[in-house]
Parts: structure tokens; sequence; C-alpha cells
């Protein structure tokens, strides 16, 4: 088996409200404390199949521009997606599965490209706008029992394991691939950074708080007891973790390396939602900038404020 990061953006950051304030609130955190952040998903080749855990942001979509109040950026262009997967050595026709984490765009934006792959989908996400118009679908029930110390999951194959892991979204789940002695959890938002894991916090995205923080403590067991490398989504840790084979250990965190300096760009007028991806286009919405939406105003797909946005 061969587990491979498909990276497409880098010099991101989450800001300490961000990742640690689920539960405390924001306010109790420090809005100058910048966590390093970026965008990959990963390719598991199991000799026999590639499957891939969840599917980038949909070609086209603009970087942010952040600000000093920004609470999140998912940071600069490195490539698309799909270019990113293809700098693999890969073929979208040789993609098998596609085991989706979440409905979010940043990992569900490409699924359309992979003509071959059957999708799973915990099936309590299935209704999700994101996942409409695609007919290979294949609702998840988590029908194996319990896997180690979660009580749900579902095999996918010899060594990978889909488990149901609800709180940042309702049909959330996570990936762990099994291989020389060592377990991988492939994930997508438990937490953004590995900080946030080590110190027992919630970012301030999910959509069951109590399930969230249920799947948080299941995490952290689990790692307490089995070798695990932790692969997430928003951190270029989750690469480092994967090509260093680093394995959790909960008493001795790593050196947070901070993030580097904010990129001041000129603003377009759109915004993007940091959470999911959203584009909104003044252009799209009858002319109405953003600043004179209503502060109440929800992202449409997701339903985060308009604070989780940044400038594009």
């Amino acid at each position: 088996m061969i587990i491979k990061a498909i990276k497409f953006r880098k010099d991101g950051f989450y800001s300490q409200p961000f990742a640690f304030g689920g539960e405390d609130g924001p306010e109790k955190y420090d809005l100058s404390v910048r966590y390093r952040g970026s965008l990959q998903n990963y390719l598991i080749d199991t000799g026999n199949e590639v499957i891939l855990v969840d599917t980038g942001l949909p070609a086209g979509t603009p970087e942010e521009s952040p600000d000093e109040n920004s609470p999140a950026y998912t940071g600069k262009d490195i490539c698309s997606y799909m270019e990113a997967f293809a700098a693999l050595g890969y073929k979208p026709e040789q993609v098998t599965k596609i085991l989706l984490t979440h409905k979010h765009a940043d990992h569900s934006g490409e699924l359309k490209s992979f003509p071959n792959a059957k999708i799973y989908v915990n099936s309590e996400e299935t209704s999700a706008d994101e996942l409409q118009g695609l007919d290979n679908i294949v609702p998840v029930f988590f029908t194996d029992g319990a896997y180690h110390n979660f009580p749900e999951s579902r095999k996918i194959c010899d060594g990978v394991f889909y488990i149901k892991a609800k709180g940042h979204t309702n049909g959330n789940s996570i990936v762990i691939a099994e291989n020389d002695g060592l377990f991988y959890m492939l994930h997508g938002d438990i937490t953004y950074v590995d900080e946030a894991l080590y110190e027992n916090k919630l970012s301030v995205v999910y959509e069951d708080r109590d399930e969230a923080r249920k799947t948080l403590e299941r995490v952290r067991e689990f790692v307490s007891h089995n070798p695990t490398v932790y692969c997430g989504t928003h951190t270029p840790q989750g690469c480092e973790n994967l090509e260093g084979k680093k394995i959790v250990d909960l008493s001795n965190p790593p050196e947070t390396i901070p993030a580097g300096e904010i990129v001041f760009k000129t603003a377009t007028g759109k915004y993007v939602c940091s959470v999911c991806g959203y584009v909104y286009d003044p252009a799209e919405n009858g002319g109405v900038a953003f600043e004179d939406l209503p502060d109440d105003w929800k992202c449409p797909r997701c339903r985060q404020g308009k604070e989780k946005f940044n400038r594009a």
C-alpha cells in the first residue's frame, strides 16, 4: 500500500480563535496567534485499486485575500486539485473509489472528474447540495460494527476502513488505512491544525458540537493506543506526518512552527467562505456588495456567518 498527499494550496493559516474556540468561545483566544495552513487531500494505492480520500476545491475557485482580522486563510494556489492529482502519475480513469469525509467543497469539489469511481458517502450526507447530480454515489451504512473504539465502521477493502465520525458535519467520516503496523488516519476537519488535537480543542466549525466532542475524544483515545499517523486536510503537518511517518504522542506535542506573514492582494469584490469555499460574487447577487449584506446573513452552503469569509 502507498499513501500520497495531493497538495494544492500552501502558506495559509488558522487563527487560534478559529482552531481552538469551538467550546470556550473564540474570544478566549488570541487572534494574532496563527497556525500554519494548507490544503491537501490523500490517495491510497492498494496495488489493486486507486482510492481517493476527498477531491479538493473545484477548478477556478479564487484565492482569498486575507487581512489582519481574518480568522482563517486556506492559502495560495500551488496548482489546481486535478493538476496536483496528475502530478502523482495517475489518470482519473484509474480511480475506483472515492471516500468522502464530508460535503464541504474543499473536500468534494472535483468528484465529477473521476468517471469510473464509486463515491462512498455517509448516508446522512447524501442529500447535501454539493453532491447533487452525481449518479455514482454509494450511500454508506456502517454495517461492520465497531472498529477499535469507534462504534460504527465499514470495511472498504483489506486495510482500509471508513469510520462514522459525526460532528463537524452530521455526515462526517474518517478513513483509516492500516499499513506496515501503522494506522494512517486520513481526516477532513476533526481538527484544522494538529495543535488542536494535542490541546484537546474543537474548532468553531461544527453542525453538532456534542457529537464533535465525542468524535475528538474517540480520536484521542484511538491515537493513545495505536501507532497513528495523523493526516489532516488543512495543515502542512498532515503532509509532514505522512512523509515522516510521525506517530502521534499526546504527551509530547511537536514544536509549533509559526505561520508566515500575510500577503495582501487587491480585492476583487468577491468573498470566499474559508470553511466550505463558497464564492460570493456581487455580480451574481443583484450587485449587492458583500459588505452590504445583513449582519445575520449566512453562507448558503455551510451556514457559517460573514466573519468566516475572506476577500478574494
